[in-house]
């Protein structure tokens, strides 16, 4: 039983690559050994091969076997026996592996390296739902890379990667191959009653981000969740390129919703993919000189334009010329957008 137990402990602890190794060598000698000792039954060394094979899955198809007394022995004792355990072992580190990796990746252990994918930092299992439901409606191709505290992943999609870790900490995001990244989301700690403390969290994890991307020399577009307008101007030393009110900005939109009434379904389309017309980004055309002329071309193809990324005033600028590389937001439905952009 001691000696038993040593085996079983030693083949434990053999890795994948080297039971993949032990496994290929025994074919191969089994394989050989079999087309010296009969080169009659087997006259070519595949024919020697697949019979090892057959063999060693238990399949036996019965059109190649040994017939002398060295080769039916050579079967029984080799393959037989050590050949189906060398097969169960390598199978069984097969699953090992996948359960491994699925579990490390629910526990956000493993690094993600990917690129063009969107990263979302601290934010509750509603926020996270609406926003990759938004981004996965919306047709883009990135995928999702959620950062956060927690032990598991908090919601469950096939696009989604997650990261579990401080992402305060450069390890952590670099773990999420922030260099790579479209755009980093930091949303405010919900768990935090205080908009000070909040916001301090906050700051801390977007003056992570502007180091790493001043270490690296990158470009790292960053939008924030922020609970009082206040502290914007924090934040603005940490060169955060967008703010999100969290609490201003529904009682703005409540306070719209009672003055004109019937507007909250306005917002509602702009807000969401999944609604009506929606807003989009595009690249003004070489053709278009002032707004002007891009707002006429657009609104004749069935979109509006409402901002060059800035300001909502552009009918009042419609005679400024288009600065070179300048992106445009228009209001459309997703057949006039591909139409535009296609």
């Amino acid at each position: 039983m001691w000696i038993l137990h040593k085996i079983f402990s030693k083949i434990s602890k053999i890795s994948l690559l080297q039971a993949a190794l032990l496994t290929v060598a025994l074919i191969l000698i089994s394989s050989i050994t079999m087309r010296l000792v009969e080169p009659e039954t087997f006259p070519r060394l595949i024919d020697a091969l697949w019979w090892t094979m057959t063999t060693l899955v238990t399949v036996g198809y019965g059109d190649y076997f040994p017939e002398s007394d060295f080769g039916r022995l050579f079967t029984m004792i080799l393959l037989y026996t050590v050949g189906i355990g060398g097969m169960g072992i390598i199978i069984g580190k097969v699953f090992e592996s996948f359960s491994t990796y699925r579990r490390m990746k629910e526990e956000g252990r493993l690094s993600y390296s990917g690129k063009d994918h969107y990263i979302l930092i601290r934010s509750s299992k509603e926020k996270l739902e609406n926003v990759v439901e938004e981004i996965v409606s919306g047709g883009y191709k990135g995928d999702v890379v959620i950062i956060d505290h927690a032990e598991r992943c908090p919601i469950e999609y096939d696009k989604v990667h997650f990261i579990s870790g401080n992402p305060a900490e450069e390890e952590v995001l670099m773990k999420a191959n922030i260099l790579e990244a479209k755009s980093v989301a930091i949303f405010s700690d919900d768990q935090q009653n205080f908009a000070e403390y909040a916001d301090g969290k906050t700051l801390l994890t977007a003056s992570r981000v502007e180091h790493i991307a001043k270490k690296y020399d990158k470009n790292i577009y960053t939008i924030v969740e922020v609970k009082k307008d206040k502290h914007i101007a924090l934040f603005e030393h940490a060169n955060v390129d967008e703010f999100i009110l969290s609490n201003d900005s529904v009682s703005r939109l409540m306070a719209q919703a009672a003055l004109h009434h019937g507007s909250s379904k306005l917002f509602k389309q702009i807000l969401s993919n999944t609604d009506g017309e929606n807003l989009y980004e595009i690249n003004a055309k070489p053709e278009w000189k002032t707004y002007r002329d891009a707002s006429i071309e657009l609104f004749d193809m069935g979109a509006i334009l409402i901002s060059e990324g800035s300001s909502l005033d552009i009918a009042r600028r419609h005679h400024e010329e288009i600065p070179k590389g300048a992106k445009l937001f228009i209001i459309c439905d997703e057949g006039t957008y591909k139409k535009i952009v296609g």
